[in-house]
Formats: C-alpha cells, sequence, structure tokens
C-alpha cells in the first residue's frame, strides 16, 4: 500500500503534543467501533475502555457487537464504524474482490487462534485423532474459526468432510445455542461462552484450538484508507490507548484483568473471567504490541488457502501499515 505521506507529516506534527491532550478540554471524540463478538479474548481493547485509556487521548469509543467478521467489515465499509476489530481474512477478501480501496490492518490485538473445543462427554484422554468419524460445529464458512479448525485437523492427519464432519452453516453468536440444543458431537467456542457452558455442565473443554495452530494475526484493528488519510490522529489516539492497555495486561495479575474488564462482562463472574484471563495469558494469545509480522501473515494465507478461500496471496503491504503503530511503540 502506498504510504500516506501528508498524513504522516501531519501526524508528525500531531505527535509533538502533549500525549493525551490533543482535544479541547471537556470534549471528547466519539469514535465508533464495531468488534466482531464480545470476548474475553479481546480483554486489552475492555481494559483500555474501563481504565479510561481512550478517554486520556481524547476518546469517547462506543462499541458495537457484530456478531461476525464480515458484519463487522460491512460496518466498516459502509461507513457505520470508524474502525472494526475482525479477522484479517476479510481484508483478504475484500482485495481480493478487486476493490480498489480496500480496509488496511493498523493493529494487531491477539496472536492465535482464541477457541477451545468443547465435547459433550468428560475426555480426560482426549486426542485430536479420536475426533474421526464426528461432528463438530466449526462457524461460518471462510471465517477463521473455522479455517484455523480446519488447518488443525489436517495437521492431525484428519481431512475435513471426510474424517471428520465439520458444520459450517451456523453463524457464530450462534454456535454455543446450537450445540446446546443437540446439534454436533462437539463445538468451538470463546471465552467467556466456553468456561460458562461448561461450569453449568452442558460441555466439556477438552482442547484448544490456538495452542494447536501457532502464531496467526487473528484479530486486528480496520480502518479505512479515507479514515486513515484524513484523521490519522483520532486512529493514532486509538491505537496508543489500545498499546498502553497491552503493556498493562502483561504484567496485572488474573484477578486485576477480570477486574478491569468486569463492566463489559456483566453476566459472567468475577471467578469465571479470572479464569479466562488466565488461560489466554497463559497460551500467550493476546499481542503485546500493535505490528503485524510478515511470518505470521504468511501463515494466516496459508491457513485461508488451505481451506479453499483464498484466490491470491495479496502482498503484506497492500494490506498491512505498521507506521502508526511503529511510532506508538517507538514513542515508550
Amino acid at each position: 500500500m502506498k504510504r500516506i505521506g501528508c498524513a504522516l507529516l501531519m501526524l508528525a506534527l500531531l505527535l509533538t503534543l502533549p500525549m493525551g491532550c490533543k482535544h479541547k478540554e471537556g470534549t471528547l471524540k466519539r469514535v465508533e467501533l464495531h468488534e466482531v463478538t464480545r470476548s474475553v479474548f479481546y480483554a486489552p481493547q475492555y481494559v483500555a475502555l474501563n481504565l479510561g485509556y481512550f478517554e486520556k487521548e481524547g476518546l469517547e469509543v462506543s462499541i458495537t457487537t457484530s456478531g461476525g467478521s464480515d458484519k463487522a467489515m460491512t460496518a466498516l465499509l459502509s461507513g457505520d464504524a470508524d474502525i472494526c476489530l475482525a479477522g484479517p481474512e476479510t481484508a483478504v477478501y475484500v482485495y481480493n474482490a478487486g476493490q480498489e480501496k480496500h480496509p488496511v490492518v493498523v493493529g494487531q490485538l491477539t496472536k492465535r487462534d482464541g477457541s477451545f473445543l468443547l465435547s459433550r462427554t468428560d475426555e480426560p484422554g482426549f486426542t485430536w485423532e479420536s475426533l474421526k468419524g464426528k461432528t463438530i460445529i466449526g462457524g461460518r464458512k471462510g471465517g477463521m474459526p473455522l479455517m484455523t479448525l480446519c488447518y488443525v485437523l489436517r495437521q492431525h492427519g484428519l481431512t475435513p468432510g471426510m474424517d471428520v464432519e465439520v458444520i459450517d452453516s451456523i453463524q457464530f453468536n450462534m454456535m454455543g445455542p446450537a450445540f446446546e440444543g443437540g446439534t454436533g458431537d462437539y463445538v468451538t467456542l470463546f471465552e467467556p461462552t466456553a468456561t460458562q457452558m461448561q461450569n453449568a455442565g452442558k460441555g466439556h473443554i477438552v482442547a484448544n484450538v490456538g495452542l494447536e495452530s501457532g502464531s496467526i494475526p487473528y484479530t486486528a484493528y480496520l480502518v479505512t484508507p479515507e479514515k486513515l488519510e484524513k484523521d490519522p490522529e483520532t486512529v493514532t489516539a486509538f491505537l496508543r490507548a489500545v498499546y498502553r492497555a497491552q503493556q498493562w495486561c502483561a504484567t496485572a495479575s488474573d484477578e486485576e484483568i477480570a477486574r478491569a474488564m468486569e463492566p463489559s462482562f456483566p453476566d459472567t463472574s468475577l471467578e469465571s473471567l479470572m479464569i479466562v484471563a488466565h488461560s489466554y495469558r497463559e497460551t500467550d494469545s493476546w499481542k503485546r504490541e500493535l505490528t503485524m509480522e510478515a511470518e505470521d501473515y504468511a501463515r494466516l494465507l496459508d491457513v485461508i488457502d488451505g481451506a479453499g478461500e483464498l484466490s491470491a496471496r495479496p502482498p503484506f503491504g497492500e494490506l498491512v501499515d505498521n507506521g502508526l503503530a511503529e511510532v506508538i511503540q517507538n514513542e515508550s
């Protein structure tokens, strides 16, 4: 992607101002953020919101939960969202569809799949090979949860559609209810839903998909080229708040993270939030920096390609702009 010369010049001037003081006193700039789903997996984002990091950057961030990367991307492209938190695969699809003004990734939040595999029965000796002949609710066709699951299955010698039936017709936010209603032998779910279902006796967590898939740029912040060019100050302020939260989460305790997230999960107990915070920390699921690595991006394309959803491999520089993230990280 071509760099935004004049915008970066303006940004350089803006960055000379004191941090957190780029707005008129008593006013906050509203930012519409659309997230793919509401999950503890995105803890640094809720930390930034609930600990006031966005506000200190002069922003009032309103979060809408879209219920799918496709819906979050639609909101971004239509102008309903200023920024969207979604799987980078959506930007790949838009680029390969030939849209000239395709969205770009400006910051990465998570570094591996955040879903857990739940079984209807407790399986202390679970192995991925034991899934042969079973049925799994895997998510929406073309979405990262499904594609990563299939990537892991192939790594264990299982061919989706032949050795394992993988259901790809259920929307992300309906996977839990479908499993609870009797569909499938297994389901992949994010937290806190996975722990909530296990605590309610409706399933048993038997595996972590992210540990099997390896490092993948799973969830990222995307903006349109127009937003990046015309309003780099707002994008920078937003990313700076998220980066501060990333750094805080890296050293905070499980209880501190859980309490910081609690206002965003009113129906989830503090104990459950602590459990899942510990789980995601133990699996090194949260990024500690905003920048996306080219090697991880290449693995993302491999996952999409393996699912038969990749018509071309967009160059890293066309879909990822680490410019603002690098400036922010160099401030500290």
